[in-house]
């Protein structure tokens, strides 16, 4: 090798790789590998409550320095808060559709050298307070490169990619008006634990969740062991082949025969059904548990199943083989018939296994409604024959702009089919949860939701549309179709799209809706039940929708079919998916924004053939002035489900704090004490908050006009909480999100509480907080982390008095950690520990050796 050549091998090792108009394969994955991608909320108040100005920060560690000037690399990131800035820093930003966004280096980039960062600073919608609202995985393409994701932001911890939130214009929404958050402190909790009452351990695990309406504890104790028998009424074998193997875990192993057959001297538990009990209420029971006989008697075959659950209630968490429960009569009938959960498996798909431990525990604390939301515009989960579509491309986001393999990518998935939320269930997984829900006694309803809310269904149809009409099958292709290819209507919806509502005015839709029905249909009764509720959704539908539609002008101009305009278009809908229903024997459901002509008027009931129309009222925020809805829909006939935002929805933080997950929109925060406050029996009673945290004194003068009184009770037929979830991604998150706060959505959904009333009874309320949060610690939360199932677990609080620390938990019983050297080791908490007066003191919750919650640090 002659000098030269030497020189310049040396060279090319030690100067960096300039990268202008193209980026070759190897030089993008290793530009995304080496540089880190930072975001940041530099400043939530920026504009009151309008806007904020947020940051990405790109630093360049890789080999591989950018050009300056224009090139054809772009970087893609998922931001949920609409970027207004149009250009920043050398880049142009452009809006895609949804929360995908794209930086395009211009004429000013300066370029990015090995070693250097650059910080690229925007407005967006809106406030950012909480780590969950920027999303992980962005990702860089060039030419027809595949696309590399920044491997910093390909993680699930927010560490890894966002940076700390320290500061007041950051820890809060807005400042104009203030925003009056306590925001979370060891502190703060510590204030907010606190309770004169007491709860012995023995009393927590008596505690039944939940709560049975009459409860008389005996002398004694039953010990069961595989010596017992059961002895049950045929009609009851579904609730036995379930109950056999829930006793299993347990190590239980017990002979089960038919009631025809007689009992042997052995102690039995015995199973009956007693159509008269409780005055012939349904799912009622009564349980009598003596030393060597147990007796469940049911109204009905649910309520039989429902006295099996208060049984194994009783049972101390962990215990094998040899079970002691304490002698006791129970007489039983549950609040309301609609006891449910919603959860959202549209937006982010979770996995199958999710689903069934749901579904699974749902059962055990009594909840008999499964809300399940499995389309949306960010995914469609459910396999429908004769439409592949729906989940080859619908079930699936990657980077695909034309979106002919998959939908344009969304809420944190980045650029492949493998990201996260991706998937669907089969036809046969989707019968398979049917019976196991059904021997639960867990009915599914299912959502098609329409009009707007509909993308991964449009996009799935239009995908079709293309296929066959190339194969020259153009009426084939035109049979579902959900949009007209001649609409130029302009809108822009909540969540940013652009194109997500049905053409209501295409029978082509219609047809789609009818052929889904139908197959769906056809899945429940494979497995051995009925199709009776489905909704449709109705909520949030883009203003100005049809406004340009040709479809929808030749409705306008037939003066006999009662469509003047483009705002008759919605009850247009909603009559024509409940005439389809009620042919097929199915009551319809939806949101209540989807029922209302506007704020104050629903939709005329008596224009619906459906008996029983059910509608989820949610939108509480008091001062938006519509929180009557659920009452105002009562009066008119329809069937109310209370979902309400403030309470009930568990996508929301379990506290104010930026390292909680989820959309705080409704409140700041529902932990689950909130969820148990919430009184179904009179919906004003719940208003204790405005958004901004103002303490609500009057609440007719905050909305400015009279409330309407409930004048149709009956016609209130439940509650369930809500999961939504945009910021969720895997199956830990999304169980931990619900769990333990659905235990408080089936307490008050079972049993009405001595302390609800117009407001709360604060003596008897913290009384029974005490009892449901202990037996929480002491045997639910480890039976639910025994059944597979991630708990969040709250985090504790403290206070120090001069050089003491005190600490305590949301939870009585469950263990408290602290470290005195920054979590290099940790001690349990039993008493008051002494500490030095500038001794940082970490702390967290423990529940066994894997579980344990998020730190909390006590300066």
């Amino acid at each position: 090798m002659t000098f030269k050549q030497h020189m310049l091998a040396s060279l090319l090792i030690t100067t960096p790789l300039f990268a202008n108009a193209n980026l070759s394969q190897s030089q993008l994955d290793s530009f995304t590998q080496g540089t880190k991608l930072v975001f940041a909320a530099e400043d939530n108040f920026h504009n009151g409550a309008s806007s904020l100005i947020a940051s990405m920060t790109l630093t360049n560690e890789s080999d591989i320095a950018l050009g300056k000037g224009k090139s054809d690399w772009q970087i893609y990131i998922h931001s949920v808060r609409k970027i207004h800035s149009k250009s920043a820093a050398g880049f142009d930003i452009e809006h895609i559709n949804g929360d995908l966004h794209r930086f395009v280096p211009n004429d000013n980039f300066a370029g990015l050298a090995v070693g250097e960062s650059i910080k690229i600073e925007f407005e967006a919608a809106v406030w950012v307070a909480a780590y969950s609202d920027f999303m992980p995985r962005a990702f860089m393409v060039s030419q027809q490169n595949t696309p590399a994701i920044f491997a910093n932001t390909d993680t699930e911890d927010f560490k890894q990619y966002i940076a700390p939130f320290e500061r007041e214009n950051q820890l809060r929404r807005y400042n104009d008006p203030v925003d009056k958050t306590q925001l979370a402190s060891a502190e703060l909790r510590y204030e907010r634990n606190l309770s004169s009452v007491s709860i012995t351990k023995e009393d927590a695990l008596k505690r039944i969740i939940p709560q049975p309406q009459k409860v008389d504890f005996n002398r004694g104790s039953a010990v069961l062991d595989s010596t017992w028998e059961l002895r049950f009424a045929g009609r009851l074998t579904s609730e036995v082949a379930v109950f056999k193997d829930d006793l299993a875990d347990y190590g239980l192993e017990l002979e089960s025969k038919a009631d025809h057959i007689k009992a042997s001297k052995a102690p039995t538990i015995y199973l009956k059904v007693d159509e008269s009990l409780a005055d012939g209420a349904a799912e009622s029971y009564q349980l009598e548990i003596d030393d060597d006989k147990i007796e469940i008697i049911g109204s009905d075959n649910a309520g039989v199943f429902y006295g099996i659950q208060s049984l194994l209630a009783l049972f101390p968490a962990g215990s094998k083989n040899t079970i002691a429960v304490p002698n006791v009569e129970i007489e039983d009938t549950p609040r309301f018939v609609w006891r449910g959960m919603h959860y959202d498996n549209a937006r982010n798909y979770h996995g199958k296994d999710a689903l069934f431990k749901l579904v699974e525990q749902m059962a055990r604390y009594k909840l008999n409604k499964f809300h399940w939301h499995f389309s949306d515009d960010e995914g469609w989960r459910v396999e429908i024959p004769g439409l592949p579509e729906l989940t080859e491309i619908g079930a699936h986001r990657c980077f695909d702009l034309e979106e002919q393999r998959c939908l344009l990518t969304q809420l944190g998935t980045g650029p492949f089919k493998s990201g996260s939320g991706n998937g669907y269930l089969s036809r046969e997984d989707f019968v398979e949860l049917l019976k196991f829900a059904n021997a639960r006694h867990i009915q599914i309803i299912p959502e098609i939701e329409g009009p707007g809310h509909a993308r991964a269904a449009i996009k799935s149809m239009e995908a079709r549309y293309n296929t066959l009409k190339a194969q020259g099958k153009l009426d084939e292709a035109k049979a579902y179709l959900l949009t007209d290819p001649k609409d130029e209507s302009k809108y822009i919806t909540v969540q940013n799209y652009t194109d997500n509502s049905f053409n209501v005015c295409l029978d082509s839709t219609y047809a789609f809706i009818e052929k889904v029905t139908y197959e769906l249909q056809a899945m429940y009764r494979d497995a051995g039940t009925r199709l009776t509720n489905l909704h449709f959704g109705g909520d949030e539908v883009g203003s100005g929708s049809w406004t340009k539609s040709p479809a929808c002008d030749a409705l306008f101009s037939d003066a006999n079919n009662g469509i003047a305009g483009a705002a008759d278009l919605k009850p247009y809908f909603t009559q024509k998916v409940a005439h389809i229903l009620a042919k097929r024997g199915i009551s319809p459901g939806a949101w209540e924004d989807g029922l209302m002509y506007d704020r104050v008027n629903p939709f005329k009931r008596d224009e619906f053939p459906n008996q029983t129309f059910t509608a989820n009222v949610w939108d509480n925020i008091w001062e938006w002035g519509v929180a009557d809805r659920a009452y105002r829909l009562a009066n008119d006939g329809y069937q109310v489900i209370l979902s309400h935002g403030t309470h009930l929805y568990f996508d929301h933080p379990y506290e104010a704090h930026p390292e909680e997950r989820g959309y705080y929109w409704a409140t700041r925060f529902i932990d689950t004490k909130k969820a148990f406050s919430y009184m179904p029996d009179d919906v004003y009673a719940n208003a204790d908050f405005t958004r901004t945290r103002e303490p609500i004194v009057n609440l007719e003068a905050l909305v400015g006009r009279a409330m309407p009184k409930l004048e149709k009770p009956e016609n209130i037929l439940g509650m369930q909480g809500q999961l939504w979830s945009e910021t969720i991604r895997t199956e830990e998150q999304v169980l931990a999100m619900i769990f333990p706060r659905i235990l408080s959505v089936a307490e008050r959904a079972w049993h009405k509480a001595s302390w609800e009333g117009d407001k709360i009874a604060a003596k008897p309320f913290a009384k029974d907080w005490q009892s449901f949060s202990a037996a929480l610690a002491v045997k639910e939360v480890p039976k639910l982390v025994s059944a597979g199932v991630d708990v969040n677990l709250p985090v504790p609080g403290a206070i120090r008095k001069g050089n003491t620390v005190y600490a305590n938990s949301a939870f009585p019983y469950l263990s408290i950690e602290y470290s005195l050297d920054n979590g290099t080791t940790w001690a349990n908490y039993a008493d008051p520990i002494s500490v030095s007066n500038n001794a940082a003191v970490l702390l967290r919750t423990r529940l066994d050796d894997k579980n344990t919650s998020r730190i909390t640090e006590l300066n």
